[in-house]
């Protein structure tokens, strides 16, 4: 890392005396008459790219953007700094290179702008590596009299192929042009990883090998035989910097995508000390003994009722009859009234029974051998709830401080998505002690089992503070508070393995060890149910219902609305049956 304190703006001024700071000539006439002590490749943005996009395509410069680059193992790297306020590429009159036989040190005392017709002071040091295998791993330090947003790395030479983000299934993206970020809770990418696998089967592993959440984003441009590629790292924005410093990247080729994904997984364990499942402390015993989980939905946004928690308890009977029910976990979304609605109260709501109704429920459950597991809303709320005023400041603010939209779903049936909701930071301490606080009181209350974080996959950078770590305050002070109960997430990404043991949306499908051996993992809350596939108190409505399967990956997950107890029973049964015999194969019982 470059320290602020010892390159000041003077230095910066003063180590660009020498340079101009008048237009410099235009990018065809620079190509040629340029000072190129380095020997850099004088590249541009268009070149080796499909100009324009023969598919879709992205944002991207109009003009030819100069990208001066290097080789180094085979592939040619470039590098930019990106601010506030611009991009800005090194000046390739300033730049040196020391090599060594498997190093690389790139340090450019100057950069440009305005595609290179301006310079300013500036400082970039790129630190490369190639190890025995071939892989290349490297970091970029940059320094400004300004605050750094992001730094940005450019690939050359990797081939095109198909792509797999996060280990999730191959997309042949041809002609397109595509972006894939870290951590994006509805992208799905729950780990920095792309691979890239050629016509022959050979793939390439891309990672951001992280020890800090923080933005990565990978960005494909096709041409005609290969990919540019780049590759960013941004800053965190409650703590901006003039002087900066990426996570370590690799690029590795392996034989296979299981060779490639475990390169970056045995990084990942490493980094965010992600322990085996059957070995976990902070998993109960009954969570790594479960051979189904079944979700009572209760109340939906509108305030219809699909099952009051009579009804709830009238199923768990009737359940506890086809399987043992200490196989099972009950999952109750939608206990606290309005679904959504009336976050962030987070207390029963009257029209499924109260409070009396809720604690007789999980008190009944419990003797039947049921565990229960409570849903809140770990970064939702709704600014017309009266406990709002407390937890206002925490309101999300993306990395600019503008207010972080929460319209993504149309609750009302308009069409549109609705903005009644915002988004909250639990890296803001009111919010993390508001919620630490109703989560532990309705545990007292009930004794419930477990408590599930909706939309605690969701990290976004931002001006107040990072959401890993108030997301981790809050399960460790609740572990101290009520220990053995257990966590569960939504949409996890990788750094939350590390302390939080089970999820539902399984991970990584291309090398499901990576998850499976790790975390416990059950199906999506909108998992529909037997019949039309409501999706009960999920915003998604109806989807196609699939019955269980004995080989199925994660652990089975059937879903009650308003129907299912009264017209879908023989499918249910049917599940259980499976469910049974799922949980019997895996533990050697016949």
């Amino acid at each position: 890392m470059i320290d602020d304190t010892a390159f000041s703006r003077r230095t910066l001024l003063m180590g660009a005396a020498a340079t101009s700071l008048a237009a410099v000539p235009a990018v065809g006439a620079q190509r040629a008459a340029a000072a190129n002590p380095a020997g850099l490749r004088l590249l541009t943005s268009t070149d080796g790219i499909n100009t324009p996009p023969r598919g879709g395509g992205v944002m991207k410069f109009s003009f030819a953007n100069p990208e001066p680059s290097i080789d180094f193992a085979g592939l040619v790297f470039g590098f930019e700094i990106i601010t506030f306020e611009n991009n800005y590429g090194i000046d390739p009159a300033m730049v040196s290179v020391e090599r060594g036989d498997a190093t690389l040190r790139l340090t450019a005392t100057g950069l440009t702008w305005a595609g290179g017709q301006q310079r300013r002071p500036g400082r970039l040091v790129a630190t490369m590596t190639r190890g025995g295998d071939g892989a290349v791993e490297w970091t970029v330090a940059a320094q400004m009299d300004i605050p750094v947003k992001a730094v940005k790395t450019l690939v050359r030479g990797l081939p095109r192929g198909r792509l797999s983000m996060a280990a999730e299934q191959w997309d042949d993206t041809g002609e397109n042009e595509r972006v894939y970020e870290y951590p994006m809770l509805t992208g799905g990418m729950a780990t920095p990883f792309m691979a890239i696998e050629d016509k022959a089967g050979k793939v390439w592993g891309i990672s951001a090998l992280q020890t800090e959440v923080r933005p990565a984003r990978f960005a494909f441009l096709p041409g005609p035989d290969a990919f540019k590629i780049e590759l960013l790292s941004e800053q965190a924005g409650w703590d901006r910097r003039n002087a900066v410093e990426t996570c370590r990247w690799r690029i590795a080729a392996d034989a296979d995508i299981t060779a490639a994904a475990r390169r970056h997984f045995a990084t990942v364990e490493k980094s965010w000390n992600i322990p085996d499942f059957a070995a976990r402390q902070d998993a109960p015993a009954w969570m790594k003994q479960l051979a189904c989980v079944v979700a009572l939905h209760g109340e939906h946004w509108t305030g219809y009722v699909f099952n009051d928690f009579a009804r709830q308890l009238e199923i768990l009977r009737w359940i506890a009859r086809q399987i043992d029910p200490a196989t099972v976990m009950v999952f109750l979304p939608g206990w606290d009234a309005r679904y959504y609605w009336d976050y962030p109260a987070f207390t029963p709501g009257s029209r499924p029974g109260g409070e009396a109704g809720l604690k007789r429920l999980i008190r009944e459950a419990r003797k039947l051998g049921f565990r229960i597991a409570l849903m809140f809303g770990s970064n939702v709320a709704n600014p017309a709830s009266p406990a709002f005023a407390q937890v206002a400041d925490a309101r999300l603010l993306d990395v600019y401080g503008s207010q972080f939209p929460a319209n993504y779903v149309d609750w009302d049936g308009d069409r549109k998505g609705d903005g009644p909701m915002v988004f909250m930071n639990l890296g803001v301490d009111s919010w993390r002690r508001h919620l630490t606080g109703r989560i532990a009181d309705m545990l007292d209350r009930t004794g419930a089992d477990a408590y599930f974080l909706d939309i605690c996959g969701l990290w976004e950078n931002n001006t107040q503070g990072d959401m890993l770590l108030g997301t981790r305050t809050l399960v460790s002070e609740l572990a101290q508070r009520h220990p053995g109960v257990g966590a569960v997430a939504e949409m996890q990404y990788d750094a939350q393995m590390g302390f939080i043991p089970m999820n539902h949306v399984a991970r990584y499908p291309l090398y499901p060890q990576a998850s499976d051996g790790k975390v416990a993992s059950f199906n999506h809350l909108s998992w529909p149910a037997p019949g039309p596939g409501s999706t009960g108190v999920h915003e998604y409505g109806f989807n196609t219902y699939r019955p269980v399967t004995i080989d199925q990956r994660q652990i089975p997950t059937i879903t009650f609305v308003d129907d299912s107890f009264t017209d879908q029973r023989a499918a249910i049964m049917r599940d259980l049956a499976t469910a049974r015999a799922r949980f019997a194969k895996r533990n050697g019982r016949t």
